[in-house]
């Protein structure tokens, strides 16, 4: 049984950056597409970022070219860097493992991952 964990958030001034972490116990996270989500107050969950085992990614349009998502096989984390915060990323972020299929299509679907951490609050404010 794979669990992930998330740290790395909080409030931050726009421009500014962030570095999430998702630690995972139970099972290896190289062997799986992984991924984070983000939902904010009265929106569906949105997928920002998946990584494919063989290294593919995607990335959503809103925030391609600020957040980069990447893994370490040796701490069994994955990590989402986000750089140019602005406030229409206020949200609560999530990261996701295990799905099947192309990563461009497991990353606009949340229920496609097997798991998914708690989240983390990301608030953007002056």
């Amino acid at each position: 049984q794979l669990q992930l964990a998330e740290s790395g958030g909080g409030l931050v001034q726009p421009g500014g950056s962030l570095r999430l972490s998702c630690a995972a116990s139970g099972s290896a996270l190289e062997y799986t597409a992984i991924g984070w989500f983000r939902q904010a107050p009265g929106k569906a969950p949105e997928g920002v970022a998946c990584l494919s085992r063989d290294g593919s990614t995607y990335y959503a349009g809103a925030v391609q070219g600020r957040f980069t998502i990447s893994r370490d096989n040796g701490k069994n984390t994955m990590y989402l860097q986000i750089n140019s915060l602005k406030p229409e990323d206020n949200a609560v972020y999530s990261c996701v493992a295990a799905a099947a299929g192309a990563v461009q299509s497991i990353c606009r679907h949340r229920d496609r991952f097997s798991y998914w951490g708690q989240g983390t609050q990301v608030t953007v404010s002056a």
